[in-house]
């Protein structure tokens, strides 16, 4: 088996900028409700956000060797996106390995598990979605899988996906599909802003989205 996949196809840069500003929210709905992420993967931070290419990682239970091998091969932009199979108590992630992601110009940390150092990386600046916090170590003597297929947050993310984070949750987006997805978020942005201008002159969400019909038909009664 190989362990290490490096080549593999990223979005153009033009696709991800075009996705950064928007909301996670709006590109689930956008993308047919695709790609949700476990919402207790959060933010280390209010208003810290994540948009980029997806870089894959397996790591063992409290072994975080793989996450050294990942910050070797990752590349500029990209967001670590890494499972550690189900177990929460360790900390994968701190302080210098923020350090080292940032003198490489990665795009973030996404983990289904812990880390620790927040208060150091949340200084830095270093934007990191993950499950808790956890002061326990890690040891560094077990292979995973880098770039390979991977389940996280209950959705399967392949490397070269877009994932994006903020303080609503976390989307990923197949690569075969951003084009798609990227088009009917900004289409769905747009129409937002005219539906936001409607009810701020006082039409009522009822009225705008036609529910009338609806409570009609569940036979809803007032007094």
């Amino acid at each position: 088996m190989v362990h290490v996949i490096n080549r593999f196809q990223r979005p153009s840069e033009k696709i991800v900028n075009r996705f950064r500003g928007i909301g996670t929210a709006t590109v689930h709905e956008a993308s047919g409700r695709k790609g949700y992420i476990d919402c207790a993967i959060r933010p280390i931070a209010k208003g810290v956000r994540i948009c980029g290419p997806a870089f894959t990682v397996q790591c063992h239970p409290r072994d975080n060797l793989m996450l050294h091998k990942a910050l070797e091969r990752a590349q500029p932009g990209d967001i670590i996106v890494a499972s550690v199979g189900g177990y929460y108590e360790a900390g994968y992630w701190g302080g210098l390995m923020a350090t080292s992601a940032m003198g490489r110009k990665l795009g973030g940390l996404a983990i289904d598990g812990c880390v620790r150092d927040s208060e150091e990386m949340i200084r830095m600046g270093f934007p990191v979605f993950c499950r808790g916090y956890c002061i326990l170590g890690t040891a560094k003597s077990s292979l995973g899988l880098i770039n390979h297929p991977t389940l996280f947050g209950g959705a399967i993310v392949n490397p070269g996906d877009i994932i994006l984070g903020d303080d609503d949750g976390m989307v990923v987006v197949a690569r075969t599909e951003c084009e798609d997805v990227l088009a009917k978020s900004l289409a769905r942005v747009d129409a937002e802003e005219r539906k936001a201008v409607q009810l701020a002159s006082g039409v009522s969400s009822v009225e705008f989205n036609q529910l009338g019909k609806i409570f009609d038909f569940l036979g809803l009664r007032e007094e």
